[in-house]
């Protein structure tokens, strides 16, 4: 269509010239006169043809592409593995807390440490009480206070008994008013009934055998080593004596260390 419209154009140039040409040379040959305005449309034509720009260029866009990072990773782009400082400690405090080991309560160790024997007979002096003479009861008793959340414990998970060896009925009476005012019968499954008094060494070897707990529990060597035939464990208590009196037999400083405390 452009085309077309060019040469229509082009056409109408001639005609303009040539009679242009014919009015001003006023010729007659109008055939003459058209061949020359057709030679000088076609100069002009060439001419224009010549300083015209050969076309519009197009501008050739180069299409820019992001130069790669050295590391070849965009970096733009979020990290997967990437944690926000704050929640990452957390996640990792989570995880080596999940991983520690779970500490067992005074219950559990109590009961792992007497390999569940379910009868413990126990003498109080030097064990459970500060003193530890048959006459410093006759001035007072003093229950150990370190020794009191673990005598708790066994109270609770054994069928326990407290036996001592009195020389009078008031010293009698000041060992139950200790324990009565530790906490002992409010706190535990022990009743008066079960802590027992005599007035001999022999008499408390006595009681032990009778009872026949799977564990007892003494301060004195002499009476630990009689009943190490007859019980099947022991355990002595001395603060000095650490030398093994039988197989069957175990040495602690105190009841305490015993279970870990």
């Amino acid at each position: 269509m452009d085309d077309y419209l060019k040469d229509d154009d082009f056409s109408q140039q001639i005609k303009r010239i040539g009679a242009f040409l014919s009015e001003l040379l006023n010729i007659q040959d109008l055939p003459s006169v058209w061949s020359l305005g057709v030679l000088v449309a076609a100069v002009i034509f060439t001419w224009r043809l010549l300083l015209a720009p050969s076309g519009p260029q197009r501008r050739q866009h180069k299409r820019q592409t992001p130069a790669p990072s050295s590391s070849g990773v965009n970096n733009s782009q979020p990290n997967a593995n990437y944690l926000p400082s704050g929640i990452e400690d957390s996640t990792r405090t989570v995880i080596n807390e999940s991983l520690q080991p779970i500490k067992p309560t005074l219950g559990q160790i109590v009961r792992q440490r007497l390999a569940d024997g379910r009868k413990v007979t126990c003498r109080l002096l030097g064990i459970i009480l500060e003193e530890s003479t048959p006459e410093e009861l006759q001035n007072q008793a003093t229950v150990r206070s370190s020794v009191l959340e673990v005598l708790l414990e066994m109270t609770k998970l054994c069928d326990f008994y407290l036996m001592e060896t009195v020389l009078d009925d008031e010293s009698e009476k000041r060992v139950l008013t200790a324990l009565e005012n530790a906490g002992i019968f409010t706190s535990s499954g022990l009743i008066k009934d079960k802590v027992l008094f005599c007035s001999t060494e022999i008499g408390r070897t006595s009681f032990v055998r009778q009872l026949e707990p799977d564990w007892h529990i003494d301060s004195n060597r002499e009476i630990s080593s009689q009943l190490a035939r007859f019980i099947k464990r022991q355990l002595h208590i001395s603060p000095m004596d650490s030398e093994r009196i039988a197989s069957n037999v175990f040495s602690f400083s105190s009841l305490e260390q015993f279970f870990g405390i």
